[in-house]
């Protein structure tokens, strides 16, 4: 009892020395050096309805950061999260095709999420597969299920009571639309968890020091299962977002958003090492993938570059997370 008792001590310092953080001051500069440099290219960047953009914009991106970021700071990584999302806008336009109500539809599709988190966890945690081998055969798997439940073609949405996920304003205020609202009460609700609550010291612990966690009485199967529960919820209300927005589920949807969702947690300061990262930091990370994104639209740089340009900002993300390991292990 005394040796759980220590234990149990020297995982809480564990986590108060690892739980915060990024420098976040370094990220809001970085933001505001992003937002200067295009509003200096085009005066319409800095503007209230382009904020409005950016922030719809980053409705999607950033409930599959949150998602990745708790993840990765778990000790994982899913690589399914676009396509559980593609398929969640698919399923959840078929349901309503077929009659099901607006309420029922959503519930069914979130239940396909939990599921499909289970499912990633069990070959995970049970059967000892590799997060990045696991999660990208689902990501085909799930992918593929949207090309053939859809015959490849997109399905058209009529029902209004589903349609309101994507339209709705509170107080009728652009800036206040359902997703972005929704999108920033999973930050704050998934940032006071990380913070504040037990849950959330368990998975800075199994993602920093795994043994520390079990000789705690840390389940890490259990904590890896409700990680990728949260995630498959996450992408599948993601999906169903976007599919109201567009009035449309498109299996060809969401193709590369895990990664945009893992490029915003690392510029947050989110160590792929795990253990060490903040769900605010990520919400910062965000905002400078979702600026500079916006920015390269705004110049009217093509597509093709525009994927160069992403790519680059990642290796540069993954060049400050390399440093911030060599820092970490020479401190």
């Amino acid at each position: 009892m005394t040796k759980q008792n220590s234990s149990a001590a020297r995982v809480n310092g564990f986590v108060l020395e690892k739980i915060v953080k990024a420098d976040s001051f370094g990220l809001v500069i970085a933001l505001f050096v992003i937002i200067g440099f295009f509003s200096s290219l085009n005066p319409n960047y800095f503007s209230d309805r382009n904020f409005v953009n950016i922030l719809t914009a980053a409705s999607l991106t950033g409930l599959i950061c949150v998602g990745e970021s708790m993840l990765i700071i778990g000790g994982y990584l899913d690589l399914s999260a676009g396509s559980m999302a593609a398929f969640a806008g698919i399923a959840s336009s078929l349901l309503m095709r077929a009659g099901t109500s607006a309420p029922v539809t959503i519930l069914t599709v979130i239940l396909v999420g939990v599921l499909v988190g289970c499912v990633n966890a069990f070959f995970i945690t049970q059967l000892r597969i590799n997060a990045f081998i696991t999660t990208l055969a689902m990501q085909s798997i799930l992918r593929g299920f949207a090309y053939i439940i859809s015959n490849g073609e997109g399905v058209l949405i009529t029902n209004q009571a589903f349609l309101r996920l994507g339209t709705y304003r509170f107080f009728g205020l652009r800036y206040l639309s359902l997703p972005i609202v929704f999108m920033l009460l999973v930050f704050l609700i998934f940032g006071i968890v990380m913070n504040k609550m037990r849950f959330g010291r368990e998975v800075y612990v199994v993602g920093g020091n795994s043994a520390a966690a079990r000789l705690a009485g840390i389940s890490t199967k259990a904590t890896a299962y409700k990680l990728f529960i949260i995630m498959g919820v996450l992408a599948s209300a993601g999906g169903m977002i976007l599919a109201a927005r567009m009035n449309t589920g498109q299996p060809q949807a969401c193709i590369g958003l895990e990664f945009d969702g893992i490029t915003a947690a690392i510029l947050g300061g989110v160590a792929l090492s795990g253990g060490i990262g903040s769900i605010f930091s990520s919400f910062i990370g965000l905002f400078i993938l979702q600026c500079f994104n916006n920015g390269l639209v705004m110049l009217n740089v093509q597509q093709f570059w525009q994927n160069v340009a992403k790519g680059s900002l990642l290796l540069v993300a993954l060049s400050f997370d390399y440093l911030r390991s060599r820092k970490k292990i020479k401190g």
